[in-house]
């Protein structure tokens, strides 16, 4: 089967990170995705739908530093999602 589009993958992901089943979740993976995905690669948009297949408690508890977050979400998008001023998305 092959791969959607690059446009069909970012809409699919961002009604995923918008619809996550809680308005904190929503707020702060949507709010993410808005922030980020522009600049994204293939590396990146491959990340995140990862991420989003997560349970909202876990990505919340990663993004607040409350429990270590797998390694293989490690690096620079975890930096970033773990710095992004939610307050003022």
């Amino acid at each position: 089967m092959q791969q959607p589009d690059l446009t069909t993958r970012l809409a699919r992901l961002k009604f995923r990170a918008w619809h996550r089943g809680t308005r904190e979740a929503d707020y702060m993976v949507g709010g993410f995705f808005d922030r980020y995905h522009a600049d994204w690669g293939e590396a990146e948009i491959a990340w995140f739908e990862a991420l989003v297949d997560e349970e909202d408690v876990d990505i919340l508890s990663w993004a607040f530093g409350t429990a270590p977050a797998p390694q293989r979400y490690h690096g620079p998008l975890l930096d970033a999602f773990q710095r992004i001023d939610y307050v003022n998305i």
